[in-house]
């Protein structure tokens, strides 16, 4: 095969690590049929299959970050890349998920159909992939999106920082778009209400050290020194109020005397503008240099935020004020008075100051959800170690300790009762008011708070692990999260700054061009005030505090919402699909009916006999019928002489040389046992129930029949008949058998019904649904459910059900309450409802306030806004948003109707 040889001169030093490298990473190439390295003349030389392949391979260098030669020109090859259009990068994936080679060819055949795809190399050895692609075609998020599509995962990272420095919706969208840029970020979500971000990054391509600079240079900082917790937030946030708080009193107190001398006696002391201009430049420099000094950082990134309207306008305004103060003479040698405007810049600063510490404590407010569920926390501890007591951090207890919990102490950890008798408060975990009794084999969890009696557990769950600190951190996440709706006004306020400048420029000209003398003032006047006018706090705070207070009276009402678009979506469901097993009814079988075949016969001694069988007994419905048989008070005084399992049938047990059967009805026929027509049609009644009969007979006849039964859980059928009073459809799918479906469908009262149905069939059937155009709630408890949850508009979890269904349901109901399903729609309309009214005041204001600000009025009714009233107004936008979504916080959920 004819080959074209070049060589490339390399300008870096080489090592033998690069030497092997440049080796590997070329003959991947298709188009390259050999590769030489000379590591003393720093020479690659290539044979090529045509001489086409040439840029290709110059690019390939330059992706690994070598400096190349053109080939006989010894000119640098990096200018002309620069110039290129299609400039290749390289990243190295570390991925998740691979089970063989298999795998990999998977991941590099799929990575290939891309388009901006350069070269793929997927490795199952190094359990990774490295992609070289063109960033003007491709993104490192969607090649990561791409691997996660083809059902592998990329080793990635996701923490949330406390940001501070955000003074407005247009700040986070900066944060957001400097963030998302950066090579390894593959997601950056920026919360303005909650002053915080969430970054998803590869660890292996970009450090948080690195991001923490990213934000820094455009004059806000992201707090990643070491993972805070809950406190160290909090005291962040306590001591950037504290600071706000300082600096808004003193622009106060300074202010007062600006505007008495500016307002009642101008001319009634010499030299007044020197006074306003001493008493004006501590709030400036200090109280306001805060707007100045990120100002100037995002204008060299060529960003902008609330920051640039308020420097712009106070800086004119005060420059303007210090050149008439200054050097008068210029404008009244021109026949104009010089103005100043000492009393506005003063006065808009101390207001802009006091509308956001304002603005910070009601933020506070909207995050009570947190602060509750952090004070549930215990402190300390009291563990038994060597059989002594001592009292530890909760930090320090391990999985297995023996924990002694007093009366009226919280529980510390999750963990099982092993000796003791109480009552245990878990309204803050489960919303239920009354306390729940917990004995030997009962479990505790952290938060909650014991009554009178001690308890002694054994940790299970511990630190980050407990449902508590779960809880906790599903709050935070889904009040971190944007809802849908908020992309709107993340696209206006990305955009609002600079419409706002230009209007004020456009203002200032026409007054200018076209209004009354003294024109400049007025022109002034216009361009301050329109530039203080246009807030876009208010916009950037509609969503994100009604959905931190939504997701906090959530939680506060046993429901764990995961993320806002749950939350939004929830108020849109007009369907309910409900698994069975669990979810509708208990989850366990549980004895309902007991018959004996003989009113005359000793109930009482014989009851305690099958009470001692059923100990022994390791049948699933053994569980069922001694704990009926234990809460009805029967004593376990039997002693068993001999017990004998028949595998399938039943247990045969010998008590005081009698011979007694448990079983089916197959064991009686077998051993010939009488059953009477009384007991032999109460079975078939039971059975007709959809039971499972039990059937306890000594050697001779049957004494007693079971009907054993899954119950549906106390409020299910009060909550289906809810939903369907909303006008949603409810469904009832079921692996079970449609007789069993038939029966607990009609106590519950639901009409659509499907049994027999398969974990895939439950998905398949939601995707049915949402094709007639329905958006689909689905609540499920088990492994089986997870594929149908996923595949749901909503998805709801039993807070008692498997780990994996809470992990793909967005909604946790704790406490396994259907009725809550009903609650979470009435908490997404009122959510929904407040994050409207927000919007639409806060884009009222702001069409509404602007033109006035320019002017508008003033040709018909002489009106022209002053500075200082347009900053108060502003101030109070920000305030009434947030004070709007705090009225969530009274919304009833329980009696709201359709």
């Amino acid at each position: 095969m004819e080959q074209h040889v070049v060589e490339w001169k390399l300008r870096n030093v080489l090592t033998p690590q690069d030497a092997s490298n440049i080796r590997q990473d070329l003959e991947s190439l298709a188009e390259v049929i050999e590769v030489r390295v000379s590591l003393a003349s720093r020479v690659v030389r290539t044979s090529l299959s045509s001489p086409k392949h040439e840029a290709a391979v110059a690019e390939r260098l330059q992706s690994m970050g070598f400096q190349v030669e053109e080939p006989g020109t010894g000119k640098d090859l990096a200018s002309r890349s620069r110039d290129a259009t299609h400039i290749h990068k390289r990243i190295a994936l570390p991925l998740v998920g691979l089970q063989s080679d298999h795998c990999a060819t998977r991941i590099q055949h799929g990575l290939n159909r891309l388009d901006g795809i350069f070269s793929v190399d997927a490795s199952f050895a190094n359990q990774n992939v490295i992609v070289t692609y063109t960033p003007g075609k491709t993104t490192v998020p969607q090649i990561v999106g791409h691997i996660r599509a083809l059902g592998y995962d990329v080793e990635s990272a996701k923490s949330e920082y406390p940001t501070t420095g955000m003074t407005c919706a247009s700040c986070a969208v900066s944060i957001e778009s400097m963030l998302g840029h950066q090579a390894g970020v593959l997601s950056a979500s920026v919360n303005y209400a909650n002053q915080s971000t969430t970054i998803e990054y590869l660890p292996s391509a970009v450090a948080p050290e690195s991001l923490r600079n990213v934000v820094r240079s455009i004059g806000y900082d992201l707090h990643i020194d070491r993972r805070p917790d809950e406190t160290d937030i909090e005291e962040l946030k306590q001591r950037h109020y504290r600071s706000l708080v300082r600096k808004t009193i003193l622009a106060i107190l300074l202010s007062l005397p600006i505007v008495f001398i500016a307002m009642v006696v101008p001319t009634g002391i010499p030299h007044p503008n020197w006074i306003m201009l001493a008493f004006t430049l501590p709030i400036v420099v200090w109280a306001g240099r805060g707007f100045f000094i990120n100002a100037w950082k995002q204008a060299r990134h060529r960003t902008a935020s609330m920051d640039t309207l308020v420097a712009l306008s106070t800086g004119v305004a005060f420059v303007f004020s210090l050149f008439n103060t200054v050097y008068p003479q210029f404008f009244v040698d021109r026949g104009l008075q010089a103005h100043v405007y000492y009393e506005a810049v003063a006065v808009i600063i101390a207001f802009i100051l006091l509308g956001r510490s304002i603005e910070e404590r009601s933020k506070a407010h909207t995050s009570s959800a947190i602060k509750k569920l952090m004070g549930l926390q215990a402190k300390t501890v009291r563990v038994l170690r060597d059989a002594n007591e001592i009292e530890i951090a909760v930090s320090e207890v391990m999985p297995g300790e023996k924990i002694r919990i007093r009366p009226g102490e919280k529980v510390p950890v999750d963990g099982v009762v092993i000796g003791g008798y109480s009552s245990v408060d878990e309204s803050a975990i489960s919303g239920e008011p009354l306390p729940s009794e917990k004995s030997t084999g009962a479990t505790v969890y952290a938060g909650t708070i014991n009554q009178k009696g001690s308890l002694t557990i054994e940790a299970s769950k511990v630190g980050a692990e407990t449902l508590l600190s779960q809880m906790i951190q599903m709050v935070r996440e889904a009040q971190s999260s944007k809802a849908p709706i908020q992309k709107l006004a993340d696209k206006i306020a990305g955009i609002f700054v600079p419409i706002v400048i230009v209007i004020a420029l456009i203002s200032f000209g026409a007054w200018i061009a076209l209004g009354p003398e003294p024109s400049l003032t007025y022109a002034m006047l216009a361009l301050i005030t329109v530039l203080i006018i246009a807030c876009p706090c208010a916009l950037g705070l509609a969503t994100p505090t009604a959905v931190m207070v939504g997701v906090g009276k959530g939680a506060e009402n046993g429901m764990l919402i995961k993320d806002a678009e749950s939350l939004e979506l929830a108020h849109r469901v007009n369907a309910v699909i409900l698994d069975k097993t669990g979810t509708i009814t208990v989850g366990k079988p549980t004895v309902t009916d007991l018959e004996w075949q003989n009113p005359r016969v000793d109930a009482r001694s014989l009851s305690s006999v099958l009470l001692s069988i059923e100990r022994a007994s390791e049948h699933p419905l053994a569980d069922a019928v001694k704990g009926y048989l234990e809460s009805s008070g029967v004593p376990d005084s039997a002693v068993l002489e001999d017990f004998e399992s028949l595998t399938g049938k039943g247990v045969c047990a010998v008590v005081q040389g009698n011979t007694f059967y448990v079983g089916s009805k197959t064991l009686m026929s077998e051993k010939t046992i009488a059953i009477s027509p009384q007991i032999e049609q109460t079975a078939e009644r039971l059975r007709h129930d959809a039971k499972t009969v039990v059937y306890f007979s000594s050697e001779h006849e049957v004494l007693a029949i079971l009907g054993v039964t899954d119950v549906i859980k106390e409020g299910s059928a009060r909550a289906i008949r809810e939903l369907e009073s909303r006008g949603i459809e409810v469904h009832m799918l079921t692996g079970d058998n449609e007789q069993t479906a038939t029966v607990i469908a009609k106590q519950a009262g639901i009409t659509h019904v499907r049994a027999n149905v398969l974990p895939a069939e439950k998905a398949a059937y939601v995707a049915a649904l949402q094709k007639k155009g329905l958006t689909v709630a689905m609540a499920g408890d088990g492994i089986n459910d997870s594929h149908a949850l996923a595949q749901a508009d909503v998805s709801i979890a039993m807070g008692r059900g498997s780990d994996i269904a809470m992990d793909v349901a967005k909604i946790t109901l704790i406490k396994s309450d259907l009725r809550h399903i009903a609650f979470a729609i009435t908490l997404s309309k009122a959510t929904v409802r407040t994050i409207r009214q927000n919007l639409f005041w806060a884009f009222i204001y702001n069409l509404v306030g602007i033109p006035i600000a320019a002017g508008v009025l003033y040709p018909f009714f002489g009106f022209l806004l002053n500075p200082m009233i347009a900053g108060a107004a502003m101030a109070l936008s920000s305030v009434s948003v947030v004070t709007n979504s705090l009225r969530l916080k009274r919304q009833t959920l329980e009696n709201e109707k359709r």
